[in-house]
C-alpha cells in the first residue's frame, strides 16, 4: 500500500471510519431542520439587505447628483418663474419638490390675492415654510425607507446565528451520548453547523451595519442639505413678498 492510500485509511480510522461531507451544500443537507431555518432565514435577510444596499447607493448618489445641477440653475440668475414652468410636473427629487410645493403655495396665494383685489396675507411666509416643511419631511421618510430593515438585520441576525450555533452544539453532545462514542467524525458534524450557522448570522449583519450607518450618515447631512435650501428660499420668497407691499 503507497503512502497515499496509508493516509486515507488512517485519516478515516481517526474519523470514525466514516468522512462527513464538510462543504457548503453537505454542511446545509445534513442539518438539523431547525438549523436549516436558520441558515435560511439568514440567507434571505442577506440577500434582502443586499438588495436594499444597492438600491440605496444608486439612489442616493443620484439624488446628490440631481441637488447640484439643480442649485446651480437655481442661483444662476434666471427667473424663478421660468425655473417653475421649466420643472413643473417634471421634478423627480427632493429638492426641486421643495421648490415646487413653496412656488404652487405662491402661486395660489397670488391667485386669491388678485381676485380679493389685495397683496398677499402677511403668513404667507410661514405658510410656504410650512408646506416645505411637510414636504422635507415626506420626501426624508421616503428616502429613509427599508433603512429600519437594515438596523434590524444588523442587530438581529448575530443572535440568530448564535441560536443556529447553540442548537448544533446540542446536537453533538445528543450524538454523543447516542453513539457512546466522542470520534471526530461523531461530533464534527454538529460543531460545523453551528459554525455555519455563527458565519451566516456575521455574513447578514456585518454589511447591514456597516450599510445602515453609512446611510444614516449621508442621511443627516442630505436632510441639513434641504434644510438649508428651505431657509435660503424662504428668505428670497420673503424679500419678494416685502417688495410687493412696498
Amino acid at each position: 500500500m503507497d503512502g497515499e492510500g496509508l493516509s486515507t485509511v488512517v485519516d478515516a480510522t481517526d474519523l470514525g471510519g466514516t468522512v462527513p461531507d464538510f462543504s457548503i451544500w453537505g454542511l446545509f443537507v445534513n442539518a438539523d431542520l431547525i438549523v436549516q431555518a436558520v441558515v435560511m432565514l439568514l440567507l434571505a435577510a442577506s440577500i434582502w439587505s443586499w438588495a436594499i444596499i444597492i438600491d440605496k447607493l444608486r439612489r442616493y448618489r443620484r439624488i446628490d447628483e440631481q441637488a447640484d445641477e439643480f442649485e446651480n440653475e437655481f442661483w444662476s440668475g434666471r427667473s424663478l418663474d421660468d425655473l417653475y414652468a421649466r420643472i413643473k410636473g417634471r421634478a423627480d427629487h427632493p429638492m426641486a419638490l421643495l421648490f415646487l410645493s413653496a412656488m404652487r403655495e405662491w402661486e395660489r396665494s397670488l391667485e386669491r390675492a388678485g381676485g380679493a383685489g389685495s397683496s398677499p396675507g402677511a403668513r404667507l411666509q410661514e405658510r410656504i415654510a410650512q408646506v416645505m416643511r411637510v414636504t422635507l419631511n415626506r420626501e426624508m421618510q421616503r428616502l429613509e425607507s427599508y433603512l429600519g430593515f437594515l438596523a434590524t438585520v444588523g442587530s438581529t441576525a448575530p443572535f440568530v446565528g448564535l441560536f443556529g450555533t447553540v442548537w448544533g452544539i446540542m446536537n453533538s453532545f445528543q450524538a454523543i451520548a447516542r453513539s457512546s462514542d466522542t470520534s471526530l467524525a461523531v461530533v464534527a458534524p454538529g460543531i460545523a453547523e453551528a459554525l455555519f450557522a455563527t458565519a451566516l448570522g456575521l455574513l447578514a449583519a456585518i454589511p447591514a451595519v456597516i450599510a445602515y450607518n453609512k446611510f444614516a450618515g449621508d442621511m443627516a447631512i442630505y436632510a441639513g442639505r434641504l434644510e438649508g435650501f428651505v431657509d435660503e428660499f424662504t428668505t428670497i420668497l420673503s424679500r419678494e413678498i416685502d417688495a410687493g407691499k412696498a
